[in-house]
Order: structure tokens, then sequence, then C-alpha cells
């Protein structure tokens, strides 16, 4: 078979511990999952059904990356989250057994354009220019379950230049992984290779060129990414 361009690279994330990479199909994302975030946002925390968008797999970049400053806006913010890595396909799944669909999890970063988001957002328009664009989905490699269990509790945590701007617990989300793999198998046939980002809890807020995120999820791993300046138009 040929092309009419050259294939582009199949998105990939490493596995610890091996040679082998997750290859990544689909990114789904939760939003509005920690109460004290749900409420930073000016809404109402009373688990309300999860709310979900999407970014696309080439978004994935490693941890100890460094980023430029996206197009477009002017407000860039930072969401530390549990991403958790699909291994077993499955439509309609039980809550009780979620787990036997999850190959492993990952700490990964939610970055959004907030301005681009919030303008959506008050417009009622789909929240793509927000969240779905290039390098938004940083990512630290991907631990198998069978190694780390479940995490169902431990500190989630993200700095800027080592201070400290989110900082809670996995007990506090709102949905559970085992709910939110349920919930989604809903609407979508969940297939290996899916990320699901799980929500991020209170403190987001904006980062600029020259600074340093770091974070982690206790149990799981640390993701550290550096921003630069925009990069120069091309064409």
């Amino acid at each position: 078979m040929s092309y009419v361009f050259p294939l582009f690279p199949l998105p990939s994330v490493p596995v610890a511990g091996t040679d082998a990479r997750f290859p990544v199909r689909r990114i789904y994302c939760v939003g509005r999952n920690y109460a004290d975030h749900i409420r930073e946002m000016g809404f109402d925390p009373d688990r309300e059904l999860p709310f979900l968008f999407n970014k696309p797999a080439d978004a994935i970049v490693a941890t100890g990356s460094t980023l430029p400053y996206p197009l477009a806006t002017q407000n860039y913010a930072y969401e530390i989250e549990l991403v958790v890595a699909i291994g077993k396909a499955g439509t309609n799944i039980p809550r009780e057994a979620a787990f036997e669909h999850v190959f492993g999890y990952a700490v990964g970063l939610d970055m959004t354009r907030r301005d681009l988001q919030l303008a959506a957002r008050d417009r009622g328009r789909p929240w793509e220019p927000g969240k779905a664009f290039d390098a938004s989905a940083p990512i630290t490699a991907i631990h198998p379950a069978a190694a780390i269990g479940h995490p169902a509790a431990g500190r989630i945590w993200l700095a800027v230049n080592g201070e400290t701007r989110q900082d809670a617990d996995l007990r506090q989300l709102v949905w559970t992984i085992p709910e939110q793999i349920a919930y989604l198998s809903r609407f979508y046939a969940l297939q290996p290779g899916d990320l699901i980002f799980s929500g991020t809890s209170a403190g987001v807020g904006p980062v600029t060129p020259g600074d340093r995120i770091t974070g982690g999820v206790d149990g799981v791993d640390t993701i550290d990414i550096r921003l630069r300046d925009l990069a120069p138009a091309q064409g």
C-alpha cells in the first residue's frame, strides 16, 4: 500500500521496567472530578455526571520535555492528573469489573489554554481549542497495575518552580476510577491503547516561559516539564 505522504509515527508511551511501549489510540479526559476544583471553577460539586472531553493521541509528550509556549493564548494552565491506561476492550463495563480492563497507570498533565476554554464554555461551544492542542498531554511512563496495584488513595501534587500549587489525595475523586471506566464504556467502546485522564484538584493556574512544572502521584511516578518561548513561525 502506498500513501500520499509518509506515515506519521504512532503515538506511544514507554512501559516502566520494560523495553515495550504502550500505543496510544484515544485520550479521554474527565472534567470536574475533585470537589475543590469544581468549586474554584464556579460549579456545584454534588456528583453531577462525569464531564467528558478528548485530546488527540499525538498531544502526548514525554516527561522531561521542554515545551514551547502554545499559540493563541495568554493563559496557559496546568492540571495534574492520574492517568489510567486501558489494556482490555469493553463496552457497558460493570463497575465491579472495571479493573479487569486496566493495564496500568501514569501521571499526566492536562495542559489547557484556559482563556480559550472559558470563552468556549461561556458561549456553549466545544472545548477543543482550549484542551485539544499540540503537546497538551505530557505524561510519564505507564506502570503496569500488576506491579503497583490500583491506586485509590495517595497524594497527588504539582509545583511550579518548586512552589506547591496543587496538593490533594486520590480519595477526593468525586467519581472513582471504576466508576469512570463504567461510565465511559456506556458511550464508547473502550479499546487497548486508550488513556483516561481522571481529573484534577484545586490550585490550577497559569505558567509562563521559563517555568518548570513538577508533580506526581504517590506510588505511581513523578513528572517534570519545562517551558520555553513560543517557537518561531514556520511556513
